[in-house]
């Protein structure tokens, strides 16, 4: 109350004679003060982005440059200025009441500002055709074409026009659009891809399928996929966004959220200074996402990544829907902090300044000593509603929590930057321990579904912290792909190495005893919804009891050693899990990795099928003892090259997957169906898989520091008698491999094809 009172900077009372008194509260004042210079600045900045990133790669200094050009051509007489003057009060009647002094300069001022706005867009325009260059991603690996040389030398001269460095998304307006592939060659690569998993009858068929597709309704479908593309930054990202993410109905736990593990390496043992140094590493971040200072990803220092999924980043959560969900996000300033089953509230601002480590530290000291009134049965199992089928936690919400204490403490959550979830001793199931691969697996499945009622699956991620000060990451997936939170846990990664905790393990920074506490959440379930929640928990328990998840370190060897025979790490790995799958399963199937086309605007992912005809060769040359090994190596090279060729023509747009998708969806618009993209769609991903991205920031050497790695991450499998497979390549000395996939399925068992991975990593 205190603190409220001084809040006021304006009281005025009336006294017995009829007079008004009023009273002054320079702390109040200040703080007003404060607050209006706050935003004024945060208009400024906005402002001054804009601006930026409005004429990149042009700058305000080459506005000056051009303007004294002018005026040097204009005395010495390259135009007429008086002649210019004339014009322009014939265009504007009544300026002539100025001087010619004003006239001129007005002017010389207006034809700089269309000679420097027609430069930016002139810059613009050609740094994006640039950028449509993609041969230096298939030229061999030490040798540089003199086209891509010569690329090279024009990227860096147009982006070397902007002065200083450039921001978040100051090479947004530059990037390329996704291009449309062709309806033949799209056809013609998916053919290819399914060669190796059919006979030749199936083969066949297939092959009619996408002759008729082709000549009857597959042009009309490309053709109204062409307009789409001129009108859209990105063909793709709108359609996958809303029918594979925000139109799906199934839970996300397990089917749709992922998770990301912790550094191996903690620099204190308490929970509470952790919690308060990450919450400000992560504060730090979204100040310079929402500035834009953060610096814009370069490919080999000179390729921009588009940056837009950083937006929703922080304060980004996910409302069910009757029939599709949809995304809010606000610019929020607190945390939804979740412990032993109790909700709180804490601000991470203060008289509109950023609390220091040590002053968050002991807000969550605060709640982690609070005991003064315990969680009911709803409100501890609360979460489980949102681990529930879109439909039924849509109709729960809008019965249960649409009105009263629970919409205001539901819309604390919601609005959160995101949420922190403390695990207890008394409760947790899981203490991590980087040593034994059964601990840390056991860690990665808690981190993935938690015990079904202490994940909030809606938020765009939550930050889990263990009682020995581990922490991980649940992350929701429609918002963004993964690279952003591996981002986020690589720059809290070096932020805390750079911040360190002092003697006793506790932050660093000073206190302030004014700041106030967090507040407790409160809530007013009813029985009938505490019988929904109940429930809820029980449905969320069967289905995490069917999961069944492995991870493992292969530390034999490393990327290290496969770069030494010039083969790809990745294409290396995604060959050994053919031959693993293989040798589980007795045969290839359909098979998903995961590739980013970010190098367009928008851009998220796209397909790679790695089961090739290629791999099919080579997986059955291992499994040929009589097969030299020669032949097996050739094939192996053979196999590889393919793999990394499909990749990169993946990344710059020439995949299979997104375009068929996206001729479905025009398909479905035209009430049309066709046989050939209902098959291709149904058809399961028995094998799933994704690489995690690291060394995003380039400042943590892995090799040297190998503890500061994390173990990667994970997902679900995508089919029910598939295999979801995750891996990591943090350093040159080992590899991280995490496998998920149903009990209740007598085909699939994850300790042991991780095994044979291993083995066939070996091999």
């Amino acid at each position: 109350m205190a603190e409220a009172r001084q809040a006021v900077a304006f009281q005025f009372s009336v006294t017995e004679e009829g007079q008004l008194k009023f009273n002054y509260s320079f702390e109040g004042i200040k703080i007003l003060l404060q607050s209006a210079w706050i935003s004024a600045r945060r208009k400024y900045v906005v402002f001054r982005n804009a601006l930026l990133i409005g004429v990149f790669p042009a700058s305000p200094i080459s506005l000056l440059v051009i303007a004294s050009l002018l005026v040097v051509a204009g005395y010495s007489g390259y135009f007429d200025v008086v002649g210019l003057c004339d014009y322009y009060i014939s265009l504007f009647p009544g300026t002539d009441i100025f001087g010619s002094f004003a006239r001129w300069t007005a002017i010389l001022v207006t034809i700089a500002l269309m000679f420097w706005v027609m430069l930016a867009h002139l810059l613009q325009q050609l740094l994006k055709c640039l950028l449509m260059y993609h041969g230096y991603m298939f030229a061999k690996h030490g040798r540089t074409s003199v086209m891509t040389k010569v690329w090279q030398l024009l990227v860096a001269l147009v982006s070397s026009q902007a002065i200083g460095k450039p921001k978040l998304y100051s090479y947004q307006k530059s990037l390329p659009s996704l291009p449309v592939p062709g309806l033949k060659d799209t056809c013609k690569r998916y053919l290819s891809s399914v060669r190796a998993l059919l006979d030749d009858k199936e083969y066949e068929e297939m092959e009619e399928l996408v002759k008729e597709f082709q000549a009857t309704k597959g042009k009309k479908f490309q053709n109204y996929l062409w307009l789409k593309s001129w009108w859209s930054n990105n063909y793709v990202t709108d359609w996958w966004n809303q029918y594979v993410y925000l139109a799906g109905r199934s839970s996300l736990m397990i089917n749709s959220n992922y998770y990301a593990t912790d550094a191996r390496i903690m620099l204190t043992n308490r929970c509470a200074a952790r919690m308060g140094l990450l919450t400000y590493c992560t504060m730090k971040l979204q100040w310079l996402i929402n500035t834009e200072a953060l610096r814009p990803i370069l490919g080999q220092g000179l390729v921009p990544l588009c940056s837009s999924q950083y937006r929703l980043l922080f304060g980004t959560t996910r409302i069910p829907g009757r029939t599709t969900d949809k995304l809010l996000h606000t610019d929020s300033s607190h945390v939804a902090v979740y412990r032993k089953g109790r909700w709180y509230s804490v601000s991470t601002m203060f008289r509109n300044k950023p609390l220091t480590p040590r002053e968050l530290e002991e807000q969550f000291q605060y709640i982690l000593d609070d005991d003064t009134v315990e969680a009911t049965e709803g409100e501890r199992y609360l979460m489980a509603l949102t681990s529930q089928n879109r439909d039924k936690w849509a109709s729960d919400r809008e019965t249960y929590f649409s009105t009263g204490k629970n919409q205001a403490s539901l819309s604390v959550i919601e609005t959160s930057m995101y949420v922190l979830i403390i695990e207890d001793e008394d409760n947790c199931q899981v203490i991590p321990d980087d040593v034994d691969d059964a601990k840390m697996s056991a860690y990665c499945k808690d981190l993935l579904c938690g015990r079904g009622w202490t994940r909030w699956f809606d938020k765009s991620f939550c930050y889990i912290h263990y009682p020995n000060a581990r922490v991980g990451i649940n992350a929701e997936h429609s918002w963004a792909d993964a690279p952003i939170i591996g981002y986020l846990l690589e720059f809290c990664s070096v932020a805390e190495h750079q911040m360190k905790y002092d003697e006793d393990g506790h932050c660093h920074g000073p206190m302030s005893d004014a700041v106030p506490k967090p507040q407790r959440l409160s809530w007013e379930l009813s029985e009938e919804c505490v019988k929904v929640i109940n429930e809820a928990v029980k449905l969320a328990q069967d289905k995490i009891a069917d999961v069944d998840l492995y991870m493992m370190e292969h530390v034999a060897f490393g990327k290290g050693v496969v770069k030494k025979f010039k083969i790809s790490p990745d294409a290396f790995l995604q060959m050994a899990l053919q031959l693993a799958y293989y040798k589980d399963a007795g045969r290839q199937c359909l098979t998903y990795e995961a590739s980013m086309t970010r190098l367009f605007r928008d851009g998220r992912t796209e397909t790679v099928r790695s089961a090739t005809v290629e791999s099919a060769a080579f997986v059955r040359a291992m499994r040929n003892k009589d097969c030299p090994k020669e032949e097996k190596k050739k094939l192996l090279y053979k196999a590889t090259d393919k793999h990394q060729y499909m990749y990169r023509s993946a990344m710059i747009g020439k995949g299979i997957d997104r375009h068929l998708f996206c001729l479905y969806v025009v398909s479905r618009y035209c009430n049309e169906e066709s046989a050939f993209l209902k098959k291709v769609l149904s058809e399961p991903w028995r094998l799933s898989t994704s690489q995690t991205p690291t060394q995003q920031l380039g400042k943590i050497d892995y090799n040297n520091y190998p503890k500061r790695a994390t173990s990667g991450g994970g997902f679900g499998p995508v089919a029910a008698d598939g295999y979801g497979v995750s891996y990591i390549i943090p350093g040159d000395y080992e590899f991280y491999f995490h496998v998920s996939s149903f009990k209740s399925s007598p085909k699939t068992v994850s300790v042991q094809v991780l095994y044979v991975v291993c083995v066939c990593v070996c091999v």
